[in-house]
């Protein structure tokens, strides 16, 4: 089945850490995930991203996989 282009994925990274009252240094600390990689998955710059990664921003976050990754129309995905 062919991607669908007429969708992103948007990292809600940013709204997420605000919530908390948390850095996305702090963060770094947490998961064990240096401040680059934080950095490029929460400007929406990844490629991929592996399972224990987005396991542990998730438990670190408390929340699920869903309030983390949304996917968004093109022509309104957040810059």
């Amino acid at each position: 089945m062919p991607a669908d282009d007429s969708a992103d994925i948007h990292c809600r990274l940013d709204e997420l850490l605000e919530a908390r009252g948390m850095t996305l240094t702090e963060l770094s600390k947490h998961v064990g995930v240096s401040l680059v990689n934080l950095s490029v998955l929460k400007n929406d710059r990844a490629r991929a991203i592996r399972f224990s990664t987005l396991t542990a921003i998730c438990e670190a976050l408390d929340c699920q996989v869903g309030d983390l990754l949304v996917t968004v129309p093109r022509t309104t995905k957040p810059r």
